[in-house]
């Protein structure tokens, strides 16, 4: 059985997906599933996945589900992968043509049910390291250390165990097409460290229509799902104070998009987030100026 799954969640993708199948192609080891997650696209997405599941070259398997956003698309993901492990390549990347085999090599060498995966670099079309590099003194470190104890910087690839990104899954709020997917990788650091490889196993682009390039827009239109992400931010154990605070600070913000008046009842740090409440507020007004600009 293979070991590996690689899925892309793609929403009207067709014009760009091709250039991550053919890095697939490329790939000196073979032996991994491509899972598309198509969510919902009305291009021609479908055509063009299933043309090349006709030409062989890859083992892929295709799922259609109704729209529900990157998260839903996450969790439809995580129900079908049969692999020991996963990683998730978006429909705007691509992998360079050794990286399967350095996330085998690697997970083979040093992996086992004692850590929960990989972290791995992304870097952009110019293969310039995003962020910076992983820290060479130690061997495996949880995703929140990393950036706030490490002070590492930048997107970074994650390579799971399939087993644990099976559990905590996403909550779907109706109308809703946002959940911070740092949700459920700060809930699986609880219990688990990453093995740390310094070494590039995807090539990114920020496309214009991609979800990071619109944020605020997202922000304003999915204030359930943010706040419920920035309340789980919250709970972390490991979070030092200023930084709850400024979960706090966009977890009033959110409730008062979404028209939550329970927010002070249903937060989990009642006197950090009454501390917020006015830098929330000139938050919610701040985006509101913002995204009244911004044609959509």
């Amino acid at each position: 059985m293979k070991k590996l799954t690689v899925f892309t969640p793609t929403y009207n993708r067709a014009y760009c997906l091709s250039k991550c199948y053919e890095s697939l192609k490329r790939q000196s080891r073979k032996d991994f599933i491509w899972l598309i997650i198509d969510d919902g696209s009305t291009d021609h997405t479908k055509e063009l996945v299933y043309s090349w599941i006709k030409a062989g070259s890859l083992e892929i398997v295709y799922h259609f589900q109704e729209n529900q956003g990157m998260h839903g698309a996450h969790n439809t993901a995580y129900q079908l992968i049969e692999t020991e492990l996963n990683v998730c390549i978006d429909s705007d990347d691509y992998m360079p043509d050794d990286a399967v085999e350095k996330i085998l090599s690697y997970w083979n060498r040093y992996g086992s049910e004692e850590v929960g995966g990989i972290i791995g670099l992304d870097a952009n079309r110019n293969h310039e390291i995003i962020g910076t590099q992983l820290p060479s003194e130690i061997k495996s470190s949880t995703l929140f250390d990393l950036h706030h104890k490490h002070r590492v910087t930048g997107d970074k690839k994650l390579v799971y165990r399939t087993e644990l990104t099976k559990k905590y899954p996403y909550p779907i709020f109706e109308y809703e097409k946002y959940v911070g997917l740092a949700y459920k990788y700060y809930l699986l650091d609880q219990h688990y460290e990453m093995l740390l490889m310094n070494d590039v196993i995807c090539n990114v682009e920020y496309l214009a229509d991609g979800s990071s390039k619109n944020m605020l827009r997202q922000y304003k239109s999915n204030p359930r799902g943010f706040s419920f992400y920035r309340k789980e931010l919250m709970k972390l154990p490991r979070a030092t104070i200023s930084y709850k605070f400024r979960q706090a600070i966009h977890y009033v913000s959110s409730s008062i998009f979404s028209k939550n008046y329970l927010f002070l009842q249903e937060t989990p740090n009642k006197i950090l987030t009454i501390l917020a409440m006015p830098l929330g507020l000139i938050l919610f007004i701040y985006i509101t100026i913002r995204t009244h600009r911004v044609p959509s």
